[in-house]
């Protein structure tokens, strides 16, 4: 099995194949794993991610497209504008299938064009065509229209970015199909930095399966389990939102910026409630039996995309707002522009912060009152922001920059420059854990703790249920999780499917021809993990950027986890030991290095 590696220079328009060692793709399996070795040697300190040279890399993995369980992601890969360190954002629906169906398993982007462009893939071919006449559509949903529409490819897969990757906005996302993003640390504004407006894809190619008698019977056996699986039924019913209830329960849901436990209406906002008032149908990336994508009408007729729990929550609770109706307008917006939902509403609910405290006044936000649940502000500022115009121009230096800016640093609630998405971990310890060590920043997708935390446990590898605010033993507990998520990221494979690890072990060697055992995948999972700290400590990350925002390390008054604290240091401590790191630096040992074969990345900084 080879992974199949073009490299195209949007300065000079020119494509060449880049042959990748048959080693190095069994030792870092494909999407993010094989992303972080082969931009290792290029991601430095000093390199600034809007420039031509900085680099984009789209990366499938071995299951990518393969018809199932739930393997229609892929992941791009770059130094990222938002924190300066190692960017990775994990997208699904039909552009990564199809990607490897153009004959390219790895597209690795360079260059700047002199003006705005998009690529057209097709079967080993990439050509450069103009995108004047696209550069400033607000619409990304238009923009994939239009494409389709002038080359007479209805069939054609669009990545595409809005008018925030444009302007650079930090957290400006990627967008294709009906509203699946690439949303975290900003690959989009890498897009608009090198005047790249879309991606277009279509491929005639079977996807390669070394070993078809094999991989078909057990593909379909995990399908069929995993439509049935309890965990697939409720994202099915409920979407990613289905937990809302337990999570507002156990004090994992935020509201009003993480600054208290409860809020009246928080029940409006459930997956349940969504799915008996507004659901209109669902959405599935490639082949995936789970469907848990959300399409809904409002009261105008119009069907759109239905807000995940991500976005349901940093627009509701986190702003103080209980309207799903609005909820999904805003989602949808941030859609249309191409800005990363998390991001943006962590942002704005921080400045009403500020401003409810009196730190923020009218003089520094050109006028705009800045209350809880004001439904037309959020829209005004999402428009605003995108565009860099008034106080939206603020708000897209995102939270660490703007509270840098302001002289209130202790506001902001991300970690290593990202903003936290919305699982509260003063109500589950592990996710404070998964925040603070996470490579990308504070992402609930380097390590999904908080399904393990509600019961969801991988006994077969050593991930068993403790308690919320158990600490002493979680260290290992989370490593060991971050260690499956990162191979997961890396087939790539949904990390909702609920897939027994011996059959994903089983498919990925099926479908590579490869051997590994169960210990060895987990191996490569760790080798992953290791390599992707090593780039952040390459390009400045030390010790103590593994942290939890300030404001979450006092206590809350009232709701589940009232009284409560991460007891991060004592967790830490455990972590690093059990991962085989310095203590002082936070950095893999040497004979943690050894022991993974990382000896060759021991580079000068």
């Amino acid at each position: 099995m080879k992974y199949r590696l073009g490299k195209f220079d949007l300065s000079q328009g020119t494509l060449e194949e880049v042959p990748v060692p048959d080693d190095l793709y069994r030792d870092f399996i494909g999407g993010s794993g094989i992303g972080a070795a082969l931009l290792y040697p290029i991601l430095r300190k000093d390199l600034d991610p809007y420039t031509s040279v900085a680099p984009l890399l789209l990366s499938t993995g071995p299951l990518t497209g393969t018809r199932g369980p739930s393997v229609g992601r892929f992941t791009l890969c770059g130094k990222s504008p938002s924190t300066g360190l190692w960017g990775e954002s994990n997208i699904g629906g039909q552009a990564g299938p199809e990607l490897r169906a153009a004959g390219f398993d790895g597209l690795w982007i360079t260059g700047r064009a002199d003006a705005p462009v998009y690529l057209w893939i097709c079967d080993g071919s990439v050509e450069m065509r103009s995108a004047d006449h696209l550069w400033g559509v607000t619409d990304t949903y238009e923009t994939q229209s239009a494409i389709r529409s002038e080359m007479a490819q209805s069939n054609a897969r669009v990545l595409t970015i809005g008018i925030a990757g444009e302007n650079k906005i930090p957290f400006g996302l990627i967008l294709s199909d009906h509203g699946r993003v690439a949303g975290r640390t900003g690959m989009g504004a890498l897009m608009g930095a090198k005047n790249l407006k879309a991606i277009a894809i279509q491929g005639t190619n079977p996807i390669p399966i070394k070993h078809p008698a094999l991989f078909d019977p057990l593909r379909s056996k995990t399908n069929r389990e995993l439509r049935v699986d309890l965990v697939s039924e409720g994202l099915r019913d409920f979407g990613t939102a289905s937990a809302s209830d337990i999570f507002d329960y156990f004090g994992m849901m935020p509201k009003k910026y993480f600054s208290c436990g409860t809020l009246d209406g928080t029940e409006k906002v459930s997956g349940p409630t969504l799915s008996e008032t507004l659901l209109s149908g669902v959405s599935t990336c490639h082949g995936c039996v789970i469907a848990c994508g959300r399409k809904v009408k409002l009261d105008n007729g119009k069907e759109r995309k239905g807000p995940e729990y991500e976005t349901t929550i940093g627009f509701g609770p986190n702003l103080g707002l209980t309207d799903l109706d609005a909820i999904t307008l805003m989602g949808e917006r941030c859609d249309q522009l191409g800005m990363d939902t998390i991001s943006f509403s962590n942002t704005l609910a921080m400045s009403c912060l500020l401003f409810q405290e009196g730190v923020l006044t009218k003089a520094d936000t050109g006028g705009e009152v800045l209350n809880w649940g004001d439904s037309s502000l959020i829209l005004r500022m999402i428009d605003a922001t995108a565009r860099k115009e008034g106080f939206g121009a603020r708000l897209a230096l995102g939270a660490k920059a703007l509270a840098e800016e302001i002289g209130a640093p202790e506001y902001s609630a991300d970690v290593k420059g990202l903003e936290l998405p919305y699982h509260d971990p003063r109500g589950a310890y592990g996710v404070g854990l998964v925040y603070a060590t996470s490579p990308r920043g504070a992402c609930h997708n380097q390590g999904h703790y908080y399904l393990v935390e509600f019961g969801q446990t991988i006994e077969s590898i050593g991930v068993e249920m403790l308690s919320r605010q158990e600490f002493e033993r979680k260290p290992v507990n989370v490593a060991r999780h971050q260690d499956w998520t990162s191979l997961l990221n890396s087939l790539v494979m949904c990390i909702l499917a609920n897939v027994p690890v011996s059959d994903t072990v089983s498919l990925m060697n099926h479908a590579t021809g490869w051997d590994y055992t169960l210990e060895e995948a987990l191996l490569a999972g760790e080798r992953i993990w290791n390599l992707k700290r090593m780039v952040n400590h390459r390009l400045g990350a030390t010790r103590e950027d593994d942290r939890l925002p300030t404001k979450l390390m006092k206590p809350l008054g009232d709701g589940g986890a009232a009284g409560y604290v991460v007891p991060l240091e004592e967790m830490l401590t455990a972590y690093y030991e059990a991962r085989g790191w310095d203590f002082s630096t936070g950095i893999p040992n040497r004979n943690t290095i050894s022991r993974l074969g990382l000896d060759q990345y021991l580079g000068p900084d």
